[in-house]
């Protein structure tokens, strides 16, 4: 199964391949790994906002980031600042998932009264994590 943690670009849209256009720019459609949730989608928007140029996942499809730059000399760059940011927003989002884990142990010890030890053992049990 796949995680967040492999979320990657593993190439170009083939249905929409790089082409010079008239206009001065090279639109590019990188395909990602896997769909990753919305919410990781939402976020990656997020943290891309200031890239210069403009890089947008489709929030409800998910599978393209869509880029693109005004000289083909420019491309690896700006792949290599986009990799950055998924690398970025796959570990901000995995943080998420284990702060809401940490909450939620923190709220059912609070919630069943258990303090002391059986409050510890409690808390880390609901912070395991097996998917690795």
């Amino acid at each position: 199964m796949e995680g967040i943690s492999d979320i990657k670009i593993i190439g170009i849209d083939e249905k929409r391949p790089p082409r010079i256009r008239k206009e001065p720019y090279i639109d590019l459609f990188f395909m990602l790994s896997h769909k990753p949730p919305k919410k990781w989608c939402e976020d990656f928007n997020k943290l891309v906002k200031d890239l210069v140029p403009p890089v947008k996942i489709n929030e409800n499809e998910g599978i393209f980031i869509d880029a693109y730059v005004r000289d083909m000399n420019h491309i690896p760059a700006h792949l290599d600042k986009i990799k950055t940011k998924i690398t970025t927003c796959n570990e901000l989002y995995i943080q998420g998932i284990r702060q809401k884990e940490l909450d939620e142990a923190t709220r059912n010890t609070a919630h069943f009264g258990a303090s002391g030890e059986q409050g510890k053992l409690n808390a880390i049990v609901a912070a395991l994590k097996f998917d690795d």
